[in-house]
């Protein structure tokens, strides 16, 4: 046995979805953001923006986190592209699913 991390690995891959506060959460669903920690200038800019969800991802310590993309960054596409400054991560438990707002989830 190895104790070496491999990203290919089948645990490694990225899941399908997760639930988030009783609703499915999936690539491409749209949540609002609410950092828990508010340690840095970001958690406060981030604070209660909407964003997409990009990739729903674990952690060599297997902690799953949600890739997003704010919906009103300029450079929205170069997060989708997985760029570094527009994809930003999240624990679920800092993610709002806007479908528990009755608002449509998906985006169009």
């Amino acid at each position: 046995m190895t104790d070496r991390w491999n990203p290919d690995a089948p645990e490694n891959t990225p899941l399908a979805s997760i639930t988030v506060f009783g609703v499915e959460v999936k690539a491409g669903d749209r949540v609002r953001l609410w950092p828990q920690k508010s340690a840095d200038i970001m958690d406060m800019a981030l604070k209660g923006k909407v964003a997409v969800v990009e990739a729903i991802e674990r952690d060599y310590d297997d902690q799953v986190h949600l890739a997003v993309v704010l919906e009103d960054d300029p450079g929205r596409d170069l997060g989708m592209l997985r760029q570094p400054g527009h994809r930003f991560f999240f624990s679920p438990e800092e993610v709002e699913p806007l479908a528990l707002n009755g608002e449509v989830s998906h985006e169009r």
